[in-house]
């Protein structure tokens, strides 16, 4: 839930030119063979774009495109069939005979399309990193895939050069280099084969427990090379995420009863139990019990209060999934997790865990202010959906985009919810007073108030806390919510600017929640990016409203308005001027960097504090890439530096350079370098637009 220095990405040791060259080759081969039935295969989480499905009329969801919902014994009929077929599937997909695959999860649309979600292995070995979607047609013909990784899974070997106990002992050094306390080893190191970046490798997985630095429970995940002993990756599983409330006032409750006492047991809801840790760090902690169905007394002095909003949020939570979306349940299957309340002393956080299948909520600094407001519930909660649906990697850009997931279902819970006490609002974690000055910890409307989150993507945006990266993708949902500009929601003000000065019009927060849940579960993967979230988001638009929607078109405008790709006009509009090359500029493999100009003309004074560059790259590898801004006197704004953007293809976005310090007029060059052998493209346009 909270900010956590803890939570930070560790990049690879491996040489980039080894994993490059080896991922060109991989790629080539990954695609060779698949069977004529699939439509797409895309990597790192994108998916097609436009969909084969006809327009909708006025704003409304295109008949039996939104998912159905399922009873339990209906998803688990769903899974069985998926299961019976997944070597054929196997088969369809042009996977290697030693590749298997694992049903994990799976919706079904009103119009007899199947998403189902896999798990690989390989060679009987856990494939990190090479889960994928297939969606399949009513005739059970494979339509498209999504994956993770786009390499073919033929690690070099599965025998370890290294000993499981160098793996062991290199996870406590990464343990302790986050300041952990107490760290121990809770699950010994199991070989797998790392796929989430670069060339499939054979590695071991050592998960670290004991506490990170603030007293949350740690499950360190710390990847091997099984060969030289490099850390490949590492990440923390842990996310942090009638009753007399403390935040939500009187509330009914659903309870049980067994002969005179009661206990807050939800029956309707899976079994969902709220315990009381007492203070306590670990276990289940106590049942909440009593001899009558009065839940504290609102003031957070009374243990039952902060209990009592624990079990109303996950109560609003199940039903909001269950209602908005369909869902029965966090895993879809109608069983409940359950909430452990009152955690440590002066404990000022909360979160989720997969290993208990729980939320857990601290009591806050002084233990007064107990983390339990119905956006955190749900925040947390969420957390469980994002890792048993799309398992985005908690760390890097997929890390600030599991984290935003939690923001944007935390915010339309508390929409749902419609409690007087406490509104629906895009303000995160606004009862729960935590910065102690009655600040909330998130503006969804503008990232950057809190003071550390972004308002827009960049190219080092994955290097930073995933509470702060989510920024962007926080910041998106409300404009393609809201729209830009100043407007008061319930009271609230808000003043939502954009990154390249130009407008975007909202369509409702009812169509933007269901564009995002369903890029979420069918179209995100373990390492989906902002750039393939975008692409994820625009196909699930696309299939719910058409590819030439004023939905579709919003949800264009909103991720340019973040700096993620172009408008819906290609990247000009908004009554800005622009000029733009749209000749193709040869990059060499590995040599000189190259220019592509523009020259302004016509402008008087100097350049805007947030001139638009809009760059359109082919490229078979970007990471190669470092893509500059030269203004008319020769100073250079990098706008991606070598090494960064990941293994994906092609660059199509919207940057936003502080060019106020220059004359407006004279020739503007984009310069562009490739910086590494065996991948190769050309610059195909780009655009200079001053709002």
């Amino acid at each position: 839930m909270l900010r956590s220095s803890s939570h930070r990405r560790t990049p690879h040791t491996t040489s980039h030119a080894t994993l490059h060259s080896a991922r060109r080759k991989a790629a080539a081969v990954a695609l060779v063979g698949v069977s004529a039935l699939i439509a797409a295969a895309v990597q790192s989480g994108a998916a097609t774009a436009a969909p084969h499905k006809a327009p909708s009329v006025a704003g409304k969801v295109i008949p039996g495109a939104e998912s159905v919902k399922l009873t339990p014994a209906q998803r688990a009929e769903l899974i069985r069939q998926a299961d019976a077929g997944k070597t054929r599937t196997a088969k369809d997909l042009g996977l290697g005979a030693k590749e298997k695959l694992v049903v994990r999860d799976v919706l079904k649309d009103g119009d007899g399309t199947v998403h189902t979600r896999y798990e690989r292995t390989y060679d009987g070995l856990p494939v990190l990193g090479g889960d994928l979607v297939v969606d399949s047609t009513k005739a059970d013909a494979t339509e498209s895939v999504v994956k993770a990784t786009r390499a073919a899974i033929k690690p070099a070997t599965t025998t370890a050069a290294l000993p499981a106990a160098k793996a062991r002992t290199q996870a406590l050094k990464a343990a302790a280099a986050e300041d952990a306390k107490s760290p121990e080893v809770n699950r010994a190191p199991r070989k797998v084969i790392w796929a989430a970046d670069g060339k499939p490798t054979l590695a071991y997985e050592t998960v670290v427990g004991g506490f990170q630095h603030d007293g949350t429970p740690q499950e360190l995940h710390v990847v091997t090379d099984a060969a030289t002993g490099a850390k490949l990756f590492e990440w923390e599983a842990i996310e942090t995420g009638t009753g007399n409330t403390v935040y939500s006032g009187t509330v009914d409750l659903t309870t049980t009863q067994s002969g005179s006492t009661y206990n807050l047991t939800d029956g309707a809801r899976g079994g969902h139990k709220t315990y009381n840790l007492n203070r306590g760090t670990s276990g289940t902690g106590t049942l909440f019990s009593g001899p009558d169905d009065v839940w504290g007394n609102g003031s957070a002095s009374n243990l039952e209060s902060a209990a009592a909003d624990a079990h109303y949020g996950a109560q609003l939570t199940w039903d909001y999934y269950k209602n908005v979306h369909g869902r029965s349940g966090i895993k879809g299957d109608g069983v409940g997790a359950y909430s452990r309340v009152h955690y440590g002393n002066n404990y000022v956080n909360a979160f989720w865990s997969d290993s208990c299948f729980c939320m857990t909520y601290g009591d806050g600094s002084g233990n007064t202010n107990p983390l339990t407001a119905i956006d955190v519930a749900a925040h947390e909660m969420t957390h469980g959906l994002t890792s048993n649906t799309a398992g985005l990697n908690y760390s890097g850009e997929s890390g600030g985009l599991n984290e935003a997931t939690s923001d944007i279902f935390g915010s339309t819970v508390e929409f749902y919810a419609n409690n007087t006490s406490d509104v629906g609002d895009y303000l995160i974690g606004e009862e729960i007073d935590i910065n102690g000055d009655g600040t909330p910890l998130r503006y969804m409307d503008k990232p950057s108030k809190d003071g550390a989150s972004k308002d827009s993507w960049y190219s080092g945006l994955g290097s930073i806390d995933v509470h702060y990266s989510s920024g962007p993708a926080n910041h998106f949902f409300y404009l393609l919510s809201e729209g830009s500009g100043t407007k008061t929601i319930n009271g609230v003000t808000y003043n939502s600017a954009t990154s390249d000065g130009l407008p975007v019009t909202g369509i409702g927060r009812d169509k933007a929640e269901k564009i995002w849940f369903r890029a979420l579960t069918t179209k995100f993967t373990s390492t989906t990016n902002y750039a393939s979230a975008r692409t994820g988001t625009l196909a699930a638009t696309g299939e719910l409203y058409g590819t030439t929607s004023a939905e579709y078109k919003a949800v264009q405008d909103a991720f340019a308005a973040i700096a993620v790709g172009a408008r819906s006009d290609g990247g000009g509009g908004g009554g800005g001027t622009s000029f733009e090359n749209a000749a193709d500029v040869s990059i060499p493999d590995n040599g000189a960097a190259v220019t592509s100009s523009v020259t302004v003309s016509g402008r008087t004074g100097n350049a805007p504090s947030n001139l638009a560059v809009a760059v359109d790259i082919v490229h078979t590898y970007i990471g190669d890439l470092q893509v500059q801004l030269v203004a008319p006197d020769g100073t250079a704004y990098t706008l991606k530096a070598y090494g960064t953007g990941g293994s994906t293809d092609n660059l199509n976005t919207t940057y936003t350079v502080n060019a106020s310090s220059e004359v407006a007029n004279g020739v503007w060059q984009l310069r562009v370098q490739d910086n590494a052998a065996q991948d190769t493209g050309y610059i195909n346009s780009w655009k200079l637009t001053f709002p």
